[in-house]
């Protein structure tokens, strides 16, 4: 007999009152609350809420004319400037899906990407005009390319037969623009970095992306109107989904076209900026630059850090300037950051360097965040949070990708026991917080005892001329693998092997302590990850 429910009559839903969730409600929001008001600032120029409403509008309307229909893809190769921020809402607006392509590819990715999304329009800024002619010669079935002039940029290569700026000149701000018929459309590409193999096209819907945007007012505490500044590329998951958190903030969005420190300093202290995000590298540069140019910093300044577990230290360096450090954790494929050290009040008496310790955690769930676990990747069981049993991170919820572009194979395999599987190592302590270990792949396994390489690391930073450290495993006839360390030291430094071997031993268990020690610059990726595949190999052929 079948369950009889009065909640499910006549109560069905309907237009009145049921709404696609999608981000680009924030946007028609702030235009109509907050017209006059600076939505984004690049260099001298200046545009309001109800003047980045009309240019999204009329980017959607060109689009259109240009005969992109719904689900087709739209790629953009540029910086972060006003044109790349405004796609993250009139491409979804026309019906099609963005793909912001890293900017840091080369050719040959680029290419592949190309042909893997059937690109129809690619939106190129000039800076980049070089590789993507390049990538463009690769690809058999060739994009539209519309360049991208930026004003207060005149190198490069200017691509295409018009121009971003002539495009909306020229498009219509009437246009009856697309909001999406289900939630669960794509609003955006995303592709993996590919340091293995070709990169994963990773998918995201509408309703995540509103989410997520909500998501990080929420859980930085961002309120009304907050100063951005575009440290963290707008290519990189979509700037986590921070184009839409400012919409939905009524914020301000201020360009930076490259990631130095004294552009960096320059606009925090001329336009008041209260939030950024970046990688710890980014946080170590500003660490390490000179003290004239840190100084007089008389406002709040929030930071947002994510991408490799930020040393104790570095995150102690940035409280000592008045710097608030949030440590967050996520992937492409969680639309950026999912899981953050919520801090607590009673951990604010303690000392800087304990608190350091604390906000080097990865920390819980998000707010919008439905399940996080610490599980044995065999059984998914999870783990003890007794803070010392490793197992892998797995997460789940309304910010989890929708899948994998047009490859169901590896989609199944993420999401196999019905859990997003990161591929990440971590601790569960017994307050309910992780802490990442390393990559399964990063874990180094000596005489049988397994040592973290973020471990090793968090002791070399603390060394006072060491500028940036990575540890890797080397192979070792007797133990199997011992701790291999690459070191960038500090200008003027004059640290030798033996003296930093010293001090990890003196600091950590003596097995864990490197055993060598090489001098020099570190590979990175295009956000600034050190790129501990290369170094794996480096450390093989030092014999």
């Amino acid at each position: 007999m079948q369950h009889y429910n009065i909640y499910e009559m006549g109560l069905e839903q309907n237009p009145a009152n049921y709404t696609p969730l999608s981000p680009i409600s924030y946007l028609q929001r702030a235009a109509f609350v907050y017209p006059e008001r600076v939505a984004q600032i690049h260099q001298d120029t200046r545009y309001t809420w109800a003047q980045t409403y009309d240019r999204c509008v009329r980017l959607a309307s060109a689009l259109n004319g240009m005969g992109v229909k719904k689900g087709e893809t739209v790629s953009f190769l540029c910086a972060n400037i006003p044109p790349m921020f405004e796609a993250h809402f009139g491409v979804p607006m026309s019906g099609a899906v963005l793909n912001a392509i890293n900017t840091r590819l080369d050719a040959e990715a680029i290419a592949f990407i190309l042909q893997h999304a059937e690109t129809k329009i690619l939106f190129v800024d000039r800076e980049f005009g070089p590789v993507a002619k390049k990538a463009l010669a690769m690809v058999a079935v060739k994009p539209t390319v519309i360049g991208i002039d930026d004003e207060y940029y005149n190198e490069g290569e200017l691509l295409g037969e018009t121009t971003y700026q002539a495009l909306l000149d020229q498009a219509s701000t009437d246009f009856d623009y697309l909001l999406p018929e289900n939630e669960w459309e794509a609003i955006t590409l995303n592709y993996t970095s590919g340091t293995t193999g070709n990169p994963k096209g990773v998918v995201y819907h509408h309703r995540g992306a509103y989410l997520n945007a909500a998501n990080n007012i929420v859980s930085w505490d961002m309120g009304k109107h907050p100063v951005y500044l575009w440290i963290l590329p707008l290519f990189h998951c979509n700037g986590w989904c921070f184009p839409w958190t400012i919409a939905a903030a009524a914020g301000v969005s201020v360009s930076l076209r490259h990631v130095r420190a004294d552009d960096i300093y320059s606009a925090i202290h001329t336009h008041k900026v209260s939030h950024f995000c970046g990688a710890p590298i980014v946080l170590n540069m500003l660490n390490n630059a000179p003290a004239e140019m840190k100084g007089n910093i008389e406002h709040e300044v929030n930071a947002m850090v994510a991408g490799a577990a930020p040393p104790a230290a570095v995150i102690e360096g940035m409280e000592r300037m008045g710097f608030n450090v949030t440590h967050v954790y996520g992937l492409t494929e969680t639309y950026g950051p999912c899981i953050l050290c919520e801090w607590k009040d009673e951990w604010s008496d303690k000392g800087i360097s304990e608190k350091a310790a604390l906000k080097a955690r990865q920390g819980v769930k998000s707010p919008m965040q439905e399940d996080l676990m610490v599980a044995s990747p065999d059984d998914m069981q999870p783990v003890p949070r007794d803070g010392e049993t490793i197992g892998e991170i797995f997460i789940r919820g309304n910010i989890v990708m929708k899948g994998y572009l047009k490859n169901p194979s590896a989609s199944e395999e993420a999401f196999s026991g019905d859990w997003f599987h990161t591929g990440d190592l971590a601790v569960w302590h017994e307050d309910g917080y992780i802490e990442i270990k390393d990559r399964s792949k990063d874990i180094i396994i000596s005489g049988g005892e397994n040592i973290s390489s973020i471990e090793v690391e968090d002791v070399l930073y603390r060394h006072p001329d060491v500028e940036e450290a990575a540890v890797v495993a080397k192979p070792d006839d007797k133990w199997g693998e011992t701790p291999c360390a690459f070191i960038k030291l500090k200008a003027g430094a004059d640290a030798d092997e033996k003296s930093i071997i010293d001090f990890c031993r003196n600091n950590m268990a003596h097995f864990k302590a490197p055993r060598r020690i090489i001098f020099g610059e570190l590979p990175k990726t295009s956000t600034g990850k050190i790129q501990k595949f290369v170094l794996r190999q480096q450390a093989r052929d030092d014999g």
